[in-house]
Parts: C-alpha cells; sequence; structure tokens
C-alpha cells in the first residue's frame, strides 16, 4: 500500500512539472506571438472590440481602431470590420464608435462594417466571419493588442478564416503591472479555450 502510493505521488508531481512546463511555455508565445506583425493585403481589417466611454472609444480601443484606419490607407485593407456590442451600462456599441470614429477619420462609410451582437472576443471572431462570408471578403487581418493576437488568431483559424495578425503597434499597457496583469489573463484564457475546445 506504501508502495502505491509513493507510484502515485511520483505520477503526480511529474503531471504537475508537465503542466507547469506548458503554462510556461503558453506564457512566452503568448508573449513573443505579439511581435509578428503579417502586413499582407487583405479584403479586410477586422478590428476587435474593447470598452467605449460615453460615444468616445476608451484608450485602449482607440488605439486598435487607430492601427485599422492606418491599415484601410496604407492599402494593406480594402474594408474594415469592426466588432463589439453595448457593454453594461453603455449606451452605445463599440462597433458604432469604432465606425463613426473611422468616418471622422476620412474612412467612405461604405467601406465599414460592423456587428453589434458580440460581448467576448469569441463573438467578435464568430460574428465578424459571419460579416466576411457573406460579403465574399476572402482574407482579413486581425487587429488587437499584442498579447491579444495569439488567442484571437486560435479563434479566427477556428471559425475558417484566413487571417494575418497585425498587433497595434503601440499599447496602452505600458507598465510592468499591467503587462503582467493582461499577460496572466491571456494565458487562462487561452488555456481555457483549448481545454473548452477538447469537449467540443
Amino acid at each position: 500500500m506504501k508502495q502505491r502510493w509513493k507510484n502515485i505521488s511520483k505520477i503526480l508531481i511529474i503531471l504537475l512539472i508537465i503542466l507547469i512546463s506548458y503554462i510556461v511555455y503558453v506564457t512566452f508565445d503568448i508573449y513573443n506571438y505579439g511581435n509578428i506583425n503579417e502586413l499582407n493585403s487583405a479584403d479586410a481589417a477586422i478590428i476587435l472590440g474593447a470598452a467605449v466611454w460615453d460615444d468616445k472609444p476608451s484608450p485602449v480601443f482607440e488605439e486598435r481602431i487607430k492601427h485599422g484606419i492606418w491599415l484601410y490607407k496604407e492599402g494593406y485593407a480594402e474594408n474594415l470590420i469592426f466588432t463589439g456590442g453595448v457593454g453594461k451600462g453603455d449606451e452605445f456599441s463599440e462597433a458604432g464608435v469604432a465606425k463613426n470614429y473611422a468616418i471622422k477619420n476620412s474612412v467612405p462609410e461604405e467601406d465599414i462594417f460592423t456587428e453589434e451582437k458580440s460581448t467576448i472576443t469569441e463573438e467578435n471572431i464568430q460574428y465578424a466571419a459571419e460579416i466576411a462570408k457573406e460579403n465574399n471578403l476572402k482574407d482579413v487581418i486581425i487587429v488587437s493588442d499584442p498579447l491579444h493576437m495569439k488567442r484571437a488568431m486560435l479563434m479566427a483559424e477556428d471559425y475558417g478564416l484566413i487571417a494575418y495578425s497585425s498587433p497595434t503597434p503601440t499599447t496602452r499597457y505600458m507598465t510592468f503591472k499591467s503587462k503582467v496583469s493582461f499577460l496572466a489573463r491571456e494565458v487562462f484564457f487561452y488555456l481555457g479555450y483549448q481545454i473548452y475546445g477538447l469537449f467540443e
């Protein structure tokens, strides 16, 4: 009996080491992936939603919108797809605020698509993928903060998108504390998404 418990303990320790090693690997992979910028021409750029403050984008969201507009004006994206519904306690949708911002910055309204139903990243991708399919947009550029890109690109692949990664060149997550907090959150959600996928 004693030997049996020793064997079980060894197995549990090995499994724990494997788990910790994988978490460390994923953490570095997410961090490094944020440095990948695939500046390919595409039919559209999908800008992932973030918080809005009344009828204005939050600083984090504004950086994403600005980068999407830059991709459009530089000829990398023929259209823009803004994502994000109405958050709790908000009056305006994230996508709607982003669209208005883009129009004010000389992006023609006819080149802008919006989805205003999503509340989480996966829904951003899901509903944007539906817009792409309905409008025969064959490939897209995913735009978000660097540490968000790994999970977003995995979801884009799962929803059948031909997607390129283009993180914002600037980010509001500047301090060590904010970066660590965002990274830890992304590791948690990335692993959760992978585990969820195993049981689908």
